[in-house]
């Protein structure tokens, strides 16, 4: 048997793991989403700015491979003169490039925002993706702990601006005063960094197991439900005692929050200065009015190791149910803090940073659970259709549909096999189309089109049972004269745009009583 007879084998269709394909709705939420969120950072003035999707490895700082493992991590390739290049692991770092690179350009203090994709060449799991959205603001050169307190507000406002009113916090910690806990148990110095680390950890899985399970941490190791053990700290119950005592230092106000922190900071230098700029981001707070909004909260510890004072995390407060049916605070949707260092790395002098990112695919799964986002869906487009084939009535068609899109209505010409028209028909029922409008030979010889209403029809069909009841019913169908079409469209989506609205059960003092022209104005005692 030839070769030329054997069959070419099919290309398998496959999607990457842990990368996913979006569909319209999807992006339409984050599009609706991250405009609310852009009106937000404008407003406190900062400017957008974009940087590419690669970087040169050696600019992502902690997350740089090593020389023999150049995907550890990140995803890398050589360029045509053999430098690794890594899609961005995240979207500060490539901001300190930038920064630096531009420093004698651009105007300090540098306010600036950017949303885009980030990746990581890391093992995907549930609801853990190989490439996700981050939303991020910056403030570069700006030393004073009032860049931080106003980070703060704009997240909350940002929250606020997204329908979340009551069910967020904003927290507030200082890695300064970390440090300054870790140096007086004696865990200070570049000899105990492995084991600062560990500390820090446990302190981060408050949230998740208690007071009681981080002691377990801190000390010789905690075993979870399904026997794996985590190995500890392997602390001593004095020192243990003082960690947990500044996580507890959380009071129900600033000020006694503050008080409880100074009976555990002492007199070591490193967590008096952590301290003061937490009374200062605190006496901040207390004069913008934003107590019920921003906490002092000595238990938040963020991951990254380039913070090098406040840091912060917003933290959306009511209740999910996860994979296993538990009751849990849905948690954090971002965070961020002060990074004086990253954008050193590149200068050789001290250049202050402050910032933080929202995780967009995280937010927009909660605020899709709350029903505050993608709720007013976008109308399919009315269905202009083909009922003959030749040049002269498809260009009456074309006109038709241009004529409609001129008036800001979404349209389209079928484009499909035109010969059979109740696939159009189907094809308009799938896509969920407003109306239909249809111009055959008799109604192109009177200068007619046929309009009909898809929703009205689809709703009749399952209520009418006889003529009778189909006679006296809101027609679905209308014939009008082609100058008439775009009105009689525009007519008949307003009236299915009111149906929308009175069966979510929504009403306006119109809704009382009939409109008179010549009434004067409805007042609220019309009402």
């Amino acid at each position: 048997m030839s070769d030329k007879s054997k069959k070419p084998q099919k290309l398998k269709a496959r999607l990457p793991r842990g990368f996913v394909d979006r569909e319209a709705a999807d992006i339409r939420a984050v599009n609706e989403m991250t405009a609310k969120i852009r009106e937000v950072y404008e407003r406190y003035g900062f400017d957008p700015v974009e940087t590419p999707l690669f970087e040169y490895t050696d600019a992502l700082g902690k997350f740089l491979p090593d020389a023999d493992r150049p995907n550890e991590g990140v995803f890398s390739l050589q360029d045509d003169d053999d430098q690794w290049m890594s899609l961005r692991y995240d979207l500060t770092a490539p901001l300190a490039r930038h920064v630096a690179e531009n420093f004698n350009e651009i105007q300090l203090p540098y306010r600036t925002y950017r949303a885009g994709y980030v990746f990581r060449n890391e093992k995907p799991g549930p609801g853990r993706f190989r490439q996700f959205m981050q939303f991020d603001a910056d403030s570069v050169g700006a030393p004073g702990v009032q860049a931080d307190a106003e980070m703060c507000m704009m997240m909350a406002d940002t929250l606020e601006a997204l329908g979340l009113k009551g069910q967020y916090a904003i927290r507030v910690n200082n890695r300064k005063l970390l440090d300054g806990v870790l140096e007086i148990i004696g865990l200070g110095g570049e000899e105990n960094t492995e084991k600062r680390l560990i500390v820090l950890r446990a302190m981060d899985k408050l949230d998740k197991f208690g007071i009681p399970g981080v002691r377990l941490l801190l000390g010789e190791g905690r075993k979870d439900e399904s026997g794996d053990f985590t190995k500890g700290a392997g602390l001593d119950e004095t020192r243990i005692d003082r960690v947990v005592e500044l996580l507890e230092a959380t009071k129900r106000s600033a000020e006694e929050t503050l008080d409880a922190i100074a009976a555990v900071v002492g007199n070591n230098e490193t967590a008096k200065q952590g301290f003061e700029e937490l009374r200062t981001i605190a006496h901040l707070i207390i004069a913008a009015g934003y107590t019920d909004r921003v906490f002092i909260s000595p238990s938040v510890v963020r991951g990254l190791e380039y913070y090098t004072g406040p840091v912060y995390e917003a933290e959306l407060t009511f209740d999910v149910t996860n994979e296993k049916g538990e009751k849990v605070v849905f948690g954090s949707v971002g965070g961020g803090g002060r990074y004086d260092g990253l954008v050193s790395r590149f200068m050789g002098q001290p250049v202050p940073a402050t910032g933080f990112s929202i995780g967009v695919s995280r937010l927009m799964t909660a605020l899709k659970n709350l029903g505050k986002l993608g709720q007013d869906d976008v109308i399919a487009p009315v269905l202009v259709t083909v009922m003959d084939g030749d040049v002269e009535s498809m260009s009456r068609y074309q006109k038709f549909t241009q004529a409609l899109r001129a008036a800001g209505v979404r349209a389209e010409m079928y484009q499909g096999n035109w010969k059979k028209f109740g696939n159009q028909l189907k094809y308009a029922d799938r896509r969920g189309c407003p109306i239909a409008i249809i111009q055959g030979g008799d109604e192109r010889a009177q200068g007619v089109v046929q309009l009909k209403d898809l929703i009205e029809g689809k709703r009749l069909s399952g209520e009418i049972t006889d003529n009778a009841e189909w006679r006296e019913a809101r027609v679905a169908q209308d014939v009008v004269p082609e100058g008439e079409l775009v009105g009689k469209v525009l007519e008949i989506l307003a009236a299915q745009a009111e149906d929308r609205r009175r069966a979510k059960g929504e009403t306006t003092p119109y809704d009382s009583k009939p409109y008179d022209p010549n009434q004067e104005p409805y007042s609220d005692a019309d009402v």
